[in-house]
């Protein structure tokens, strides 16, 4: 359950413009997620979010940009809870979740920040990768089942 609401939690700040605690503890339980003050508290510190400025000047929650091993750990965690299988078309990743789940690995794998990743989309089950060339694609497939297995 704590993965799984910290991998929501990755997709809502990439998704909106979080500024407080409040604001995240009310998109979680819209998600369907009882949460309290301190849980929302914790949860920040352990992804290691900040706050950055928005174009606006107001503030937003982020992941710290130079993400340390820990955090590269907590989305490979939300990666292989997620999984399902994986398949490639040509230079297109196409990776299947569990239900509800393609979002997290989505964000996940957006956090990873790997080079070979140009951008990815997500459904409920189902999420896609386009990735630079045909032969990064085998590459990043085989760095994602690193992960998984």
């Amino acid at each position: 359950m704590k993965t799984r609401r910290q991998a929501k939690i990755l997709e809502l700040i990439q998704q909106n413009n979080v500024e407080t605690q409040e604001e995240l503890s009310a998109y979680l339980e819209r998600e369907g997620y009882q949460v309290t003050q301190a849980t929302v508290s914790r949860d920040i510190r352990e992804l290691k979010l900040t706050k950055i400025a928005t174009d606006n000047g107001r503030q937003k929650y982020a992941v710290i940009a130079d993400a340390d091993t820990g955090m590269l750990e907590k989305y490979a965690r939300v990666l292989r809870e997620g999984y399902v299988s994986m398949d490639i078309a040509q230079n297109i990743l196409v990776i299947k979740t569990v239900s509800g789940m393609a979002s997290a690995v989505c964000a996940a794998i957006d956090a990873m920040k790997m080079n070979e990743v140009v951008g990815s989309i997500a459904g409920d089950d189902t999420l896609i990768c386009i990735i630079r060339t045909n032969d990064d694609a085998v590459k990043t497939m085989k760095k994602l089942r690193k992960i998984v297995e």
